[in-house]
C-alpha cells in the first residue's frame, strides 16, 4: 500500500528514504524521455569523466530519487513541489547504490513544511544535499500502491552498420522510375544527401516538379528524364541501365508490377540466368543479426528450381553485408519431411542439393519451423541437431504469402524495420514504401550500394548475379 501523511500527522525530525543503483539503462531512459541527448551523457569516451558522472548523476537522478521520496514517502501523494535547492558534492558512478532521504525540519502556515534533502552512496558518501519545501496534503490517502510497467530499452540501430559499409566511394548513378510523388521523391533526395546514389529523376517532368515542390527540395542540381507515363518512365529507367549511365534502379511512385514488366523481357530487360527475387533485410530489436526474408515480394508461388535461385540470390545478399556463411533456414510449418505438406519436400530437395555443391555458399538446413529456425530453445525442445535451427540468418519462406506475413507482422508487432531489394537482375533494384521510416529507405539504398560496388569489384557469387 501508500499511505501519504498529512500536515497534522507530520512532526519534526520525521524521516523516509529510497534506494536505486545507477544503471546505463537509467541513463538512456532519461534521454528518451527528455530528448537530452547531450554527448556528456549517452557518450562512452566521457564515462570516466567527471563531468559525465556530475551531470548524469547528480542533475537527472539524484533530483529524481528526491522527488520520489517526497511524492511517494514524505509527506507522500498529494504533496505538491513548492521549490527545492540542491548542492552537488560528490560525483555518482555507474553501479553506484544511492539512498534518497527527506527529514521534516520546519512545519510553516498554510500547510507548507520544509525538509532537508540528502543523497549518500553506498559508502555513506554524501553526493547531494539540499531543502525543498512542500505543500502537505490534508486529505488522507491510502490506496494499492501502482505497479510500473516494466519497461525494456530496445537496441534498434541494426542498420548502422551498413551505412558505415558504404561510406567510403562515389555515389552511384541510379535511375528512379517514376518519383512522382513527395514520398518518393524524398526517398531518392534523402539516400543523394547521404552520398547513396546519385539519382536520375525519369518521369513527367511536371509531376516531378510538383513532387519537389511538395517537399520543399531543390532538385536542380540532378539530371531529369522526360517520360510521358509510369510506364513509359520504367521503360526509360530501365534503358538507363542497360546503356550503362545508372549503375543502380530505384522504384518511385509506380506499382512494383509496372516497374517489374519493363525489368522482366530477355529483349530489353534485365534479365540474367537467376530467376530475379526479392529479399527484405529486416532490422529486428534484440535480435543480435540482420535477417534476410525471401521472397515476400515477386515470386508468387516458386518452383524447386526458383526456389534454389532465391536461395543463391539471398546468400549473395549476405556475404555482401557481411555474413560469410551464412545459415539458411527453409521455412514450412513443422521441421518434418511431411508427404501431404509440398514446402516440405521442397526443402528436404534443397537441403540434398546444397550437399552435392548446387547451392553454395551457405548452410542450409529445413524444413523447419519458424520458431524452431531463430530460437535455439525451440530447436533443442524439439531435439534438432543442426548449426542452422536456432540460427538462421536467411529465412526462405514457402510463397509470397508467407514472406510478406511474415515481414509485416515483424514490421507492425515486432517494431522492425525491412529494407526491401530485389536481386537477380543485371544490377539491384530499390523498393522503398511510403511507410518506410528514413532509416528503412537509406538502408535499402545502401544494400543496393554494395551489391553494384561488389559486382564491380567481382566478388564471387555475384559476377552471375550482375554481369
Amino acid at each position: 500500500m501508500i499511505e501519504n501523511r498529512v500536515f497534522d500527522e507530520l512532526q519534526v525530525g520525521d524521516t523516509a528514504s529510497v534506494s536505486r543503483t545507477l544503471a546505463q539503462e537509467d541513463i538512456e531512459l532519461f534521454a528518451l524521455v527528455s530528448g537530452d541527448v547531450n554527448p556528456a551523457h549517452m557518450d562512452a569516451d566521457y564515462a570516466a569523466t567527471d563531468l559525465f558522472q556530475r551531470v548524469i548523476a547528480h542533475g537527472m537522478w539524484g533530483g529524481g530519487l528526491i522527488s520520489a521520496v517526497l511524492g511517494t514517502e514524505l509527506p507522500g501523494p498529494g504533496a505538491i513541489y513548492l521549490s527545492q535547492s540542491l548542492r552537488f558534492t560528490r560525483p555518482v558512478c555507474l553501479g553506484d547504490t544511492i539512498t534518497a532521504s527527506a527529514t521534516v525540519i520546519e512545519k510553516r502556515a498554510h500547510h507548507n513544511v520544509l525538509l532537508d534533502c540528502r543523497c549518500v552512496n553506498q559508502n555513506g558518501e554524501e553526493v547531494i544535499s539540499g531543502q525543498a519545501e512542500v505543500k502537505a496534503p490534508t486529505e488522507k490517502v491510502r490506496r494499492p500502491r501502482i505497479t510500473l510497467p516494466e519497461v525494456r530499452l530496445r537496441d534498434h540501430d541494426g542498420y548502422r552498420k551498413l551505412m558505415e559499409m558504404t561510406s567510403n566511394g562515389a555515389p552511384e548513378p541510379t535511375a528512379v522510375a517514376h518519383p512522382c510523388s513527395r514520398a518518393a521523391l524524398l526517398a531518392a533526395i534523402e539516400a543523394a544527401e547521404a552520398n547513396l546514389i546519385a539519382p536520375i529523376l525519369v518521369g513527367p517532368e511536371g509531376k516531378i516538379r510538383k513532387a519537389a515542390e511538395d517537399a520543399g527540395k531543390d532538385i536542380s542540381t540532378y539530371r531529369v528524364v522526360s517520360a510521358d507515363h509510369s510506364h513509359d518512365a520504367a521503360a526509360k529507367a530501365v534503358a538507363l541501365v542497360r546503356s550503362g549511365e545508372a549503375r543502380l534502379l530505384m522504384k518511385g511512385s509506380l506499382h512494383t508490377d509496372e516497374l517489374m514488366a519493363a525489368v522482366v523481357p530477355s529483349a530489353t530487360g534485365l534479365r540474367t540466368e537467376r530467376r530475379i527475387s526479392h529479399a527484405y533485410v529486416m532490422d529486428v530489436p534484440e535480435h543480435p543479426t540482420p535477417l534476410i526474408i525471401t521472397d515476400a515480394a515477386i515470386n508468387i508461388m516458386p518452383s524447386l528450381d526458383e526456389k534454389a535461385d532465391i536461395i543463391r540470390n539471398a546468400i549473395d545478399l549476405a556475404h555482401v553485408i557481411g555474413i560469410g556463411e551464412p545459415k539458411v533456414a527453409i521455412l514450412s510449418a513443422v521441421e518434418t519431411v511431411n508427404p501431404t505438406i509440398s514446402s516440405t519436400l521442397d526443402a528436404a530437395a534443397l537441403c540434398k542439393m546444397a550437399d552435392r555443391g548446387q547451392i553454395s555458399g551457405g548452410l542450409l538446413d529445413g524444413p523447419l519451423a519458424f520458431d524452431n529456425a531463430i530460437n535455439e530453445a525451440a530447436a533443442k525442445e524439439k531435439g534438432i541437431v543442426s548449426p542452422v535451427a536456432g540460427h538462421a540468418e536467411i529465412l526462405v519462406v514457402p510463397n509470397l504469402e508467407a514472406g510478406n506475413m511474415l515481414a509485416k507482422q515483424l514490421t507492425f508487432l515486432g517494431g522492425a524495420d525491412a529494407a526491401g531489394i530485389v536481386l537477380g537482375a543485371r544490377v539491384p533494384i530499390i523498393l522503398t514504401s511510403r511507410a518506410d521510416s528514413l532509416r528503412t529507405r537509406l538502408a535499402s539504398c545502401a544494400v543496393a550500394v554494395l551489391m553494384t560496388r561488389a559486382a564491380t569489384k567481382a566478388a564471387p557469387g555475384l559476377a552471375a548475379v550482375q554481369a
